[in-house]
């Protein structure tokens, strides 16, 4: 059911501290990690603790979790250093756009020049 852990899904593992995971924040409704394949010099994942599939999903059923999704992600890019510098904040939705774990998130990278597409 959606809302629900998967016991299939990974990032609902690290929510319930089954698969380790470098955190570097938590917040009541969300966990925040870094990417086990960094794009960039700062690249931490942004979770919901609920499990949705993907971006549209989370907003349409708990629009409160997604906008607490993004407003962790700007506070990982200021704990990063990165909110003067500049970041971006990337959901992947389906397979085609490289959504890999279906489980919404949102990557929050910076640290380098992103001007040019990831």
């Amino acid at each position: 059911m959606a809302g629900e852990p998967q016991a299939d899904c990974l990032f609902c593992k690290i929510v319930a501290g089954e698969v380790p995971a470098t955190i570097v924040r938590e917040s009541e409704t969300t966990v925040s990690f870094r990417d086990i394949n960094p794009q960039a010099p700062t690249h931490v994942l942004v979770i919901p603790k609920v499990h949705y599939a993907n971006a549209r999903e989370l907003a349409a059923a708990a629009p409160a979790i997604a906008a607490d999704v993004v407003r962790e992600a700007g506070e990982v890019a200021a704990d990063e250093k990165v909110d003067a510098t500049g970041y971006r904040i990337v959901f992947n939705t389906g397979p085609g756009a490289g959504q890999t774990v279906f489980h919404a998130h949102a990557h929050v990278l910076g640290g380098r020049d992103l001007q040019r597409l990831v």
